[in-house]
């Protein structure tokens, strides 16, 4: 019996119905990937079914050409296409084999890029910044710093050419991956040279080639591992930069010094190769000893010298010269001089040995003594003039010193030093030499004496001198020799025995009068005269000769006698 229904179906059934005709259970979403099945070629194109209304229309180039230029796909295959539209206004489905392939190349990179692992592409073209990378359906980005470890001028060599990259990033909306191949050189390296440094031990000797260098070294290639020669350690004697002994492209013969596991990498050493030149070093430079050795380097606190390869001593600014203090040593020395030196110190330990100059040279203060042994008589300017004394230029740039209380016998130092500037020539007497301290002590005043010395004067003694200075408690005056005059002070009531007479006025500047010392103070360097002292003590003496107590003689007439007595002598 006949279904009446089947004749009126309902929204349902025909929704069922256009379902079944369009292939069932196939999903044609628009922006996904499906199956279809070449149906027919026509001139250029291939109709594919994809099982809709009509058919869709896919160039023949999109699925690829032989070597003859002939399409490799024919009437019959199934193909996967990309469903951009169900139906455009001819009625045909819009869809791409391009676009189907990149997109299951999409799927094919996002898994391995989940996977950590690299994908096999092609450069194929030069863009801002960088390139552009054929990951087989996809194009990536490939950055101009990620295309080598190093710099890259000419990428030509690796233009289309299949190699493997790493996936820095992908973002599938936007369209956009990023790709490395220095990333997969640098992983390749790594293992490379783990490989290779396991191979290695520390104190083998290898050969290697130069590839660069800098100006704290040189780096060596090992035979696929590059290893820091610095420059403290291609020779024993002083380098100043490495280029004074290596050339890039030359080969060497070094020795593996030390290997770090953590960073993988190696130092190396070429005066390692060679005999220590430190050894015995002691033995070879004894302290006191003199050698001849060249200037290689100068300081401000001093100069290197080098007495072998590899053997350098320091001559410090205070052993350069004996008189030049506070000059720098580059104007003492200079580089390249040949200089004798004297071994002062060495320590072998510190692989230091120090090294004197000015004792390669005679002491001026030595010879200075030998010339001028204390006592003599020497000469020279005056080169300054302190608070404490001059200094006076002698032999050989050294100088000697007269203290102020070297300068004169009588007056103060500060009266002294008035009478003498700089540039003066003067006479001394050599009083001391200190060879070890470097200091002369000189003295201008015992040029003449002390005339405090000895039993040259005496306490009541007469002297005669000559009036200085009148002032109202009395007269100043001098006595003794010229060149060594000494000065006193009578007192007002010391200048007469009369009352009347112990007046200063009565004295002129220059007068000469006779006076007797009263006291010598030799500690104090003070003599005490007196006139009314002589005049008295004359007077006694008078009495004593002329007269007697029992003589009826007058103190006049005794005295008239002895001075009548005195001006015979006289």
């Amino acid at each position: 019996m006949t279904d009446v229904s089947s004749f009126n179906p309902t929204r349902d059934d025909f929704a069922a119905m256009l379902d079944s005709s369009m292939g069932g259970g196939n999903d044609f979403a628009e922006g996904t990937v499906i199956q279809g099945k070449i149906v027919g070629i026509e001139k250029d194109f291939a109709i594919v079914d994809v099982g809709l209304k009509t058919e869709g229309r896919i160039l023949l180039k999109e699925f690829g050409v032989d070597e003859n230029g002939k399409a490799i796909v024919g009437i019959g295959a199934t193909v996967e296409v990309f469903l951009e539209r169900v139906e455009n206004a001819l009625g045909e489905a819009v869809i791409s084999r391009e676009k189907a392939k990149r997109e299951e190349a999409w799927t094919r990179l996002e898994a391995v890029f989940e996977r950590n692992e690299p994908v096999v592409g092609s450069i194929v073209g030069r863009v801002k910044g960088g390139f552009t990378v054929d990951l087989g359906g996809a194009s990536a980005f490939l950055p101009g710093s990620q295309v080598d470890i190093r710099p890259v001028r000419d990428v030509g060599p690796l233009m289309n050419k299949e190699q493997p990259f790493a996936i820095l990033k992908m973002d599938r909306p936007r369209g956009n991956i990023v790709v490395s191949r220095r990333a997969i050189l640098e992983e390749a390296r790594a293992e490379q040279r783990t490989e290779l440094v396991s191979q290695l031990q520390e104190g083998e000797i290898r050969e290697g080639v130069v590839k660069n260098i800098t100006d704290y070294g040189a780096f060596v290639d090992l035979g696929g591992i590059d290893g820091l020669l610095h420059v403290t350690d291609m020779s024993w004697k002083r380098v100043s930069h490495p280029s004074q002994v290596l050339a890039v492209g030359d080969t060497v013969k070094v020795q593996i010094v030390k290997i770090n596991p953590d960073t993988q990498r190696i130092s190396l050493g070429m005066k390692q190769l060679q005999s220590d030149p430190w050894d015995g070093v002691e033995a070879k430079y004894p302290v006191g000893s003199r050698f001849t050795g060249r200037i290689t380097n100068i300081t401000d606190y001093g100069a290197f010298v080098e007495l072998e390869a590899g053997v350098e001593g320091l001559v410090h600014v205070s052993e350069m010269s004996w008189t030049k203090k506070n000059v720098h040593p580059g104007k003492i020395v200079s580089t390249s001089q040949e200089v004798d030196v004297i071994v002062l110190d060495v320590d072998p330990s510190k692989r230091r040995v120090s090294l004197g100059l000015k004792q390669a040279m005679p002491n001026p203060w030595e010879a200075f003594i030998e010339a001028h042994p204390i006592g003599s008589t020497v000469e020279g300017e005056v080169k300054n003039a302190t608070e404490f004394g001059l200094f006076v230029g002698l032999d050989n740039d050294i100088d000697g010193m007269v203290h102020l209380s070297d300068l004169d016998w009588n007056v103060s130092g500060e009266e002294a030093m008035a009478k003498f500037k700089k540039g003066d020539m003067v006479k001394a007497k050599v009083l001391d030499v200190d060879v070890e301290k470097e200091r002369i002590s000189l003295g201008v005043k015992q040029l003449a004496g002390d005339p405090m010395a000895g039993d040259t004067y005496r306490k009541g003694q007469t002297v005669t001198v000559t009036v200085t200075e009148i002032t109202s408690g009395g007269i100043e005056v001098k006595f003794g020799e010229d060149d060594a005059a000494m000065t006193a002070f009578i007192r007002k009531s010391d200048l007469s025995r009369d009352r009347q007479e112990q007046r200063p006025e009565r004295f002129a500047v220059g007068d000469r009068v006779d006076a007797q010392i009263a006291n010598i103070d030799k500690a104090a360097r003070r003599v005490s005269l007196s006139i009314k002292s002589l005049e008295m003590a004359e007077e006694k003496e008078a009495i004593e000769q002329f007269g007697s107590s029992d003589s009826g003689a007058s103190l006049g007439d005794i005295l008239g006698a002895a001075l009548r007595e005195k001006a015979q002598k006289d």
